[in-house]
């Protein structure tokens, strides 16, 4: 950001979000197909809309799933279990079509097939990850809080402390930063589906009092906003309100619309498609940059050729906030970063049933031992020969 002042915005949902239940349904379905079988190869896309989920795709595995059992049980857990909320994970329409990954595909990524001998990328693209120092966790301030209000809002909800929220919902914090850091929360929007009986006074004073301010407590101030519910009614939520669709929330999935992204999602996508396991090391990569001290804030781009195992670019951008040379960053992190495809996979210990958990409330900035990609522990190498 070039501007000494400014208010940025980001947005999270909740896991009963339509196309936050799309995600986790595709990655519980390829949990279940990696935890028998972790060669196990998909591209698994889910859609839904009242009374109805869709599962297709391409899916190459030596393992049996009841793929229709996985989306019903994905579905009960994130809390659509009564037909009074008009989806319901027992009386749904589960429709299945997926095939095998092409063999064209295929010979590109298997190892000594194709082209080339080693494990190529999955596809062509780019992938991108972020760090910066304005929380504990190296993420931006606004899709970190905008994260911890949907992940509230669900915990109130299954502990009963609010007994009419609903599993759909949304949140959105607009943060006031003076010199590029963050010093107060201007906005916060809620939107929660609810039970027909309460009123909306009772809404916005139990969202403020027991979601809100728990989590936003020190960044409030007289002068923020509170916009609960602000079209004044969200009876109708979930599939039968909208539409949803694997991959249509890629930036609440990554850093709230801070630095850039690749375009691709990850859910349903096992990890020899560097859409996912890139953008991971990336990520991996920017927060041991920044965990050093390297700089305050650090973008890293990865790009890849199907079927080629090397990438064919690496471009750290630190916006001006590095410590030493960007050059010398770059050096840094081809030195202690393997980049091919089975290097990062191997490192990261990505061949595990960790995926359906990242597939709400993001898959950056979590507390969470199986978020490998998360550890800063390349952070004192990286600072002792950058010389700081």
């Amino acid at each position: 950001m070039s501007k000494k002042n400014y208010f940025f915005t980001s947005e999270s949902v909740t896991e009963g979000h339509p196309d936050k239940m799309c995600d986790q349904i595709s990655d519980a379905i390829l949990d279940a197909m990696i935890k028998d079988d972790p060669n196990t190869r998909a591209g698994i896309e889910t859609s839904t809309k009242t009374g109805l989920i869709l599962i297709f795709g391409e899916v190459t595995t030596k393992t049996y799933v009841d793929v229709q059992n996985v989306a019903r049980e994905t579905i009960r857990q994130i809390g659509y279990d009564n037909p009074d909320y008009g989806f319901d994970a027992d009386a749904c329409s589960v429709l299945i079509s997926l095939s095998e990954q092409s063999p064209d595909i295929a010979q590109g990524v298997d190892e000594g097939k194709g082209l080339h001998e080693e494990q190529g990328a999955g596809d062509q693209g780019m992938m991108f990850g972020f760090a910066v120092n304005e929380t504990p966790e190296l993420m931006p301030l606004p899709i970190s809080l905008a994260h911890k209000l949907t992940m509230k809002l669900a915990e109130v909800r299954k502990k009963g402390e609010i007994d009419w929220i609903r599993p759909d919902g949304k949140s959105q914090v607009t943060i006031e930063y003076d010199n590029g850091k963050p010093v107060r929360a201007d906005a916060i929007v809620i939107s929660t589906q609810h039970d027909a009986r309460v009123s909306h006074d009772q809404i916005e004073k139990e969202i403020i009092e027991k979601v809100i301010k728990p989590v936003c407590g020190k960044w409030l101030d007289e002068n923020t906003k509170y916009h609960v519910n602000p079209t004044g009614a969200f009876i109708i939520g979930g599939p039968v309100a909208d539409a949803g669709l694997t991959g249509r929330k890629i930036i609440v999935d990554t850093y709230g619309g801070r630095g850039a992204h690749g375009g691709g999602c990850f859910s349903g996508k096992d990890p020899s498609k560097v859409d996912r396991s890139a953008t991971y090391m990336a990520r991996y990569i920017a927060k041991n940059v920044v965990a050093a001290g390297l700089a305050d804030q650090c973008e890293i781009e990865l790009a890849y050729a199907i079927g080629v195992a090397d990438p064919v670019s690496v471009l750290v951008d630190c916006q001006g906030t590095n410590k030493i040379e960007e050059e010398k960053i770059e050096e840094l992190v081809k030195k202690h970063f393997p980049l091919k495809p089975a290097q990062i996979i191997k490192i990261l210990n990505l061949k595990r049933p960790i995926f359906q958990k990242t597939a709400a409330y993001g898959h950056f900035g979590r507390e969470d031992p199986d978020f490998t990609w998360e550890k800063t522990d390349k952070a004192e190498i990286l600072k002792k020969e950058a010389g700081l």
